[in-house]
């Protein structure tokens, strides 16, 4: 396993023994020239289609498996189990119902619901997302007062889904598409909920705020013509969260 740094593919220390190790391999450019490292990149100049990320891509038969990041997700906690991945399962058969059912209000009102706010052409449409965005918020953080994670007391599915929006949020969702009524950091429950996340061994060290800061404010010209990045905010992921007791 390895992960992509600063642009470059980097070897992963705390992969498991016994796992081939997985080079930066190259570039992907649309014209097919080198990469900002200098590497050749490749491209499909037949190709019509949307450009996304995430990607599952097959390396043996060359072709993409997937492009949905829900589908990725369910393929990675359990395609490669026999072929040394780490051990764990956070969609246990048990849990199915209960992960699905969280996953349909969530990620129509918060996770795709933050982009329905910030992109919305009307006033009404605006007021209608973001209405919705943090009704839902106001729901997570009564769930969370309850329990340690979405489905119980265990990691599952449901959270990973959650987190990436929920650590984008005060950085760039209620500044870059105006969800702004209230922080993150203003839930006690959601705000310790996303530390005990944060410091879960593996998850901070992927965590990179001038990254997710820049694709918005920097690429995101429709929104931010001019290209600047706000600065901060202190998001105060390291303070304890007790939320193990």
């Amino acid at each position: 396993m390895g992960l992509l740094v600063e642009g470059r593919w980097t070897d992963d220390k705390d992969a498991p023994k016994g796992i081939k190790m997985t080079p930066f391999n190259n570039w992907v450019t649309v014209d097919g020239q080198p990469g900002p490292t200098g590497e050749g990149g490749f491209s499909d100049p037949k190709c019509t289609t949307r450009v996304s990320v995430p990607v599952l891509w097959d390396k043996k038969q060359h072709k993409l498996v997937s492009t949905e990041s829900a589908d990725i997700i369910r393929m990675l906690n359990s395609a490669f189990d026999g072929l040394g991945a780490n051990t764990g399962d956070f969609y246990p058969k048990e849990l199915h119902t209960k992960i699905d059912e969280v996953n349909e209000w969530v990620n129509d009102t918060v996770v795709t619901g933050v982009y329905k706010a910030g992109y919305a052409l009307t006033q009404e449409g605006y007021d209608l997302a973001v209405g919705k965005l943090f009704d839902s918020l106001e729901r997570l953080e009564k769930i969370l007062e309850n329990q340690r994670y979405l489905a119980g007391e265990s990691l599952s599915d449901a959270d990973i889904r959650l987190w990436v929006t929920l650590i984008r949020f005060d950085a760039v969702y209620s500044i870059y598409l105006k969800c702004s009524k209230k922080r993150i950091l203003d839930y006690p429950n959601l705000h310790g909920y996303l530390r005990d996340i944060y410091q879960h061994p593996g998850i901070a060290e992927t965590t990179n705020f001038n990254h997710i800061k820049a694709l918005y404010f920097r690429c995101g010209k429709t929104l931010n013509p001019s290209g600047i990045v706000p600065i901060g905010p202190d998001m105060r992921l390291d303070v304890p969260h007790g939320r193990n007791k």
